[in-house]
């Protein structure tokens, strides 16, 4: 059966415009837009198959321990994984890659004079235990620190002007033994270092009140006497897997080369069960593949779990960076899933990096059209897997409801705060916005010319400050 051309442009187009476009439209015209596209037999193809009970299902099975990337449980996950695709029948492919890892440390301690205050560590300091007295050195930059020698000191640092990791090395070298870093602003201080480095040595934070008290003892010419300890943390390679499953074209003869990517992320945050975060998206990418795999059509589906995307898109960013450019040429479109199920969180939005629309958008608006009698809500994020498909110039967005919930990376994120509602909603979605790509004879608007890689902003995904 052949698409109708003429709906599905009319789809597109009102999704366009509802998705944020100044242009107007009529009352009337909506409602017949709308009327014409809900009618739309082939998407039943799709619906009719999904069950928000496996999805479900298979969330409450990953979150019942967090999925932190490079552990045992992880590793659990992904083997979970792999046996699901190939219960459908899919031939599954567990892609490892290795990444330089940090173990954040088991205790942190910080006293002054006897007296305990309440400290953060910085991402990739080491551990140690340290005694030693005060010595204050403004921001630690080079030229602060000329001629001083802080041996068998702590250095006390005020934030601003270079890095934090330029200040803790900068101290190292003059012979501190460790490095006590207060705000500049109001709160408390989370911050890294940015990646290992053997210069190191043990850093924590303090507010910006405390760091001013006890400058201000130290101006005054008192002896102040520190004790930090950093135990169990640890640096070095780790690996983690990716889990890949293609359902190819039906008929070879109808292959139009094509490939659609639909992803997410299996590992979870330390402490974090992860059941919205992500096993709300990796179930539902279990669940499409069962969905697609006996569905005629002409394109390559390309189901794929990354492990490593809340230590910045590692996975993903592998995956992309792996394949040649001809592979990359065949990809038309990225739907990426990521906390698509929280009761507790707000509407769906259809993220891109830049906040445009593009092709995942345009079939997610005329299919949510089509399911909802409205289009997805178009915004603009960069803090998931669909950014490395971007920067490689492909069409990519995220699906995300919107505000987080407030359990957000936190023990609460569990399996009784998921909605069956929000899950068979985004499935439907992005079910029928695929399928409309991929089911022979489609009439959507074939890929634009791919353009060399986008300059997007220079950091999408970092949620710790490095100064």
């Amino acid at each position: 059966m052949r698409k109708n051309s003429k709906l599905l442009s009319i789809a597109l187009a009102t999704s366009l415009i509802l998705g944020g476009l100044s242009v107007p439209v009529s009352a009337q015209q909506q409602t017949i837009a709308q009327q014409q596209i809900v009618k739309n037999p082939l998407d039943n193809k799709v619906i009719n198959q999904i069950d928000v009970d496996n999805i479900y299902n298979t969330i409450d099975y990953l979150q019942q321990t967090p999925r932190v990337a490079s552990t045992p449980e992880e590793y659990a996950a992904v083997q979970s994984i792999k046996e699901q695709f190939e219960s459908y029948g899919y031939e599954a492919e567990v892609q490892e890659f290795q990444y330089m890892g940090y173990t954040a440390p088991h205790t942190v301690e910080l006293t002054i004079d006897g007296t305990s205050l309440d400290t953060r560590t910085f991402t990739y300091t080491p551990s140690g235990d340290v005694q030693a007295p005060l010595e204050y050195v403004g921001q630690a930059t080079e030229e602060e620190l000329e001629g001083k020698d802080l041996s068998g000191k702590i250095a006390l640092v005020q934030r601003g002007s270079n890095s934090f990791a330029e200040k803790v090395i900068n101290a190292a070298e003059k012979g501190a033994e460790g490095v006590i870093i207060f705000n500049n602003t109001g709160g408390v201080l989370n911050g890294t270092l940015g990646t290992t480095d053997d210069r190191y040595i043990p850093a924590v934070s303090i507010t910006q009140a405390q760091g001013n008290d006890l400058v201000t003892k130290l101006n005054n010419g008192e002896t102040v006497t520190a004790s930090l300890k950093v135990l169990g943390a640890s640096a070095g390679l780790r690996s983690s897997h990716n889990v890949i499953a293609s359902k190819k074209p039906t008929n070879k003869k109808k292959d139009n080369g094509n490939v659609i990517t639909v992803t997410s992320h299996h590992d979870s945050v330390p402490g974090a069960p992860g059941a919205n975060d992500n096993a709300s998206g990796t179930a539902m990418v279990l669940e499409l593949a069962r969905v697609f795999k006996n569905l005629p059509t002409d394109t390559e589906i390309r189901f794929i779990t990354f492990g490593a995307e809340e230590l910045g898109l590692i996975g993903s960013r592998h995956y992309v960076a792996n394949l040649p450019q001809a592979e990359l040429d065949r990809i038309v479109a990225n739907f990426n899933l990521d906390m698509v199920g929280s009761r507790d969180a707000g509407d769906l939005v259809v993220n891109t990096v830049d906040g445009q629309p593009n092709l995942v958008t345009e079939l997610t608006q005329a299919s949510s059209l089509r399911s909802n009698g409205e289009p997805t809500r178009l915004g603009r994020s960069g803090s998931s897997d669909h950014v490395p498909f971007a920067e490689a110039g492909i069409p990519a967005a995220l699906f995300i409801h919107s505000p987080l919930e407030p359990w957000y990376h936190t023990p609460q994120d569990t399996i009784d705060k998921i909605s069956k509602e929000k899950l068979q909603d985004v499935a439907q979605i992005v079910s029928t916005a695929v399928y409309d790509y991929t089911r022979f004879d489609n009439q959507t608007p074939k890929r634009p010319q791919k353009s060399n890689k986008q300059q997007l902003p220079e950091q999408f995904y970092f949620e710790e400050s490095l100064q």
